[in-house]
């Protein structure tokens, strides 16, 4: 058959404020998309990409009317739901014979509802997409309907159909690498600035799932049931060479934490090394995961940066949103990488439920005491399937505006702060972190070639704006948010 694989038009004001945009944006390649589309290639099906990132809404629909797929799968997140919703319609109205599929974390949560919202889509991908999806085609393919298969809800007429759950890939190594041959230009494709070296960028996991409970943290397997599920650290080294002979430079880790497995990440840098695989890498990892000797390992195998997930600068927090770390453990972590050589990130979130505007400020102060190379200040975000998004009443209150679903826009407060607090906190957070002398002297002896002082251009506008600006991450800045 012939399918189009589609992520709506977008563009960074969508979800960055103008002000800030240049600093923040980032265009990530799609890897759940790349993965259902490599599953589709091998089943022998036609495959066409389409990316709103690059494309207009027009364009995208100007090559799906040349085109004309029998199956369109649409990607969707929370806050571009709309616009799948919008883009689903078109399809409808300007392609015969179609069926209309949704799938990604919107609506993996919101399963029902989201055929309830839209009459245009046929069926929604409930989990892991690469089996489902082809299983869904072999019988459309042979005039079937779609009774049985799980991880599918569908419409049969007026009536809304949930299949059961699919349960989720076990062995990872059996899924074909992501089709990223469909992505076009590759350096199009580049994460934000000052997080990379070199370009083009691929992205990667080497795991699924996560045995952590954060209660603002989206996953498939809500209770956790399932864990993590690990790629063989062969076949990961197959990936990343096979990524090498495609001509990517660099390579983003996007597990949750690569160091889940202390003996595999190991394993995984110790080979890296002895194959002498020239490339640079990013990662995440947990604070209470890693140490001195794993960090140099890292390091000494092309890792030029690792990003620790701090969230907050106070313990009562992290508990809160059960984070299973403590303030020590992310100095630790910080101070052991810094001693490999390592370009330390430190995300932190603000509107934790129980917070208050003054742990705010401690958070800010936490910041600056870790000194990172890169800090980012985000609104934590309900996002649906979350146990922050089901348990709502008893954190705070939502917005009903799923456009504020993107860690820029303050979609929840908590019952101790208000909306307005949260947008201060953020400004002040930027505007006191990168502002310090110390820090600006640093970045300035740190630049060493083109790339860097054009990331560090970016963030000079960005934070001239915060100084000169009130509410720049407000909601009346509505251009960027």
């Amino acid at each position: 058959m012939k399918c189009a694989l589609i992520i709506p038009s977008w563009v960074p004001e969508d979800i960055f404020s103008s002000k800030t945009a240049g600093s923040q944006i980032n265009y990530w390649q799609p890897l759940g998309t790349l993965y259902v589309a490599s599953s589709l290639m091998k089943a022998g099906h036609d495959v066409r990409f389409l990316n709103g990132a690059f494309m207009t809404h027009s364009g995208i629909m100007a090559e799906l009317r040349s085109y004309k797929p029998e199956f369109a799968g649409i990607y969707s997140t929370a806050f571009g739901w709309d616009r799948a919703v919008r883009t689903a319609s078109e399809i409808r109205r300007t392609v015969e014979n179609v069926f209309v599929a949704a799938g990604g974390p919107y609506p993996i949560a919101k399963q029902e509802q989201c055929l309830s919202d839209s009459p245009d889509i046929d069926a929604v991908i409930t989990g892991e997409g690469e089996i489902t999806v082809v299983e869904m085609l072999d019988r459309l393919s042979q005039g079937k309907d779609l009774g049985g298969v799980e991880g599918v809800a569908f419409r049969q007429g007026p009536e809304i159909i949930k299949n059961p759950p699919r349960p989720l890939i076990s062995d990872l190594d059996s899924l074909p690498f992501p089709a990223r041959e469909l992505l076009g230009n590759a350096k199009d494709y580049i994460p934000p600035p000052a997080t990379y070296k070199r370009k083009p960028v691929a992205v990667m996991m080497t795991a699924r799932g996560c045995n952590r409970k954060c209660i603002f943290c989206f996953q498939i397997d809500k209770k956790r049931k399932s864990g993590i599920r690990f790629r063989s650290v062969e076949n990961v080294l197959e990936e990343i060479e096979l990524c090498l002979s495609q001509g990517y430079r660099e390579i983003k880790f996007i597990d949750d934490t690569l160091a889940a497995d202390y003996d595999r990440a190991m394993r995984i840098a110790g080979e890296i090394k002895r194959r002498k695989l020239n490339f640079t890498w990013f990662a995440s990892a947990c604070v209470n995961q890693v140490d001195e000797p794993l960090l140099k390992a890292f390091k000494e195998a092309g890792c030029w940066a690792i990003l620790f997930g701090a969230e907050s600068g106070v313990q009562k927090n992290l508990n809160a949103v059960r984070k299973g770390i403590t303030l020590e453990q992310t100095r630790r972590a910080v101070k052991a990488a810094k001693e490999a050589g390592l370009t330390v990130c430190t995300p932190f979130l603000f509107g934790i439920p129980g917070e208050t505007f003054e742990e705010g400020l401690r958070t800010i102060e936490f910041a600056c005491e870790l000194d990172p190379d890169i800090a980012n200040f985000h609104a934590i975000t309900p996002f649906p399937g979350t146990e922050l998004y089901d348990d709502l009443d008893k954190y705070g209150t939502m917005s009903q505006d799923l456009t504020d679903f993107t860690y820029q826009g303050a979609a929840f407060v908590p019952h101790t702060m208000t909306r307005e607090q949260i947008a201060e906190l953020r400004q002040t957070a930027f505007k006191r972190f990168y502002s310090r002398p110390g820090y600006l002297l640093k970045r300035v002896l740190s630049l060493r070639n083109i790339n860097d002082a054009k990331a560090a251009a970016k963030g000079i506008r960005s934070l001239l704006w915060l100084w000169v600006r009130k509410g720049v991450f407000s909601r009346n800045d509505k251009q960027g948010l």
